[in-house]
């Protein structure tokens, strides 16, 4: 029989979404979470960008930009 894998619920801009999350990974999952949710509320609040799902696109870019940036770094 397989394991069911528990869902844990995350908030992101005031919104809950339930996440299926092995147990062992949890608290990733909630720092991720947290990091994003910050991220969020940062470009929110310049007021230049409407709406939750533009919102998301340009915290998206950026956290994938600050990863590329780091990747970067231990190549060089």
């Amino acid at each position: 029989m397989s394991e069911t894998i528990p869902l844990i619920k995350v908030q992101i801009l005031g919104k809950e979404y339930p996440v299926s999350c092995p147990q062992d990974e949890q608290h990733e999952l909630l720092l991720a979470a947290r990091y994003l949710d910050e991220k969020t509320r940062e470009i929110r609040d310049t007021g230049r960008i409407i709406g939750t799902e533009r919102i998301a696109v340009m915290a998206a870019l950026n956290i994938a930009h600050e990863l590329l940036q780091i990747k970067q770094r231990r190549i060089d």
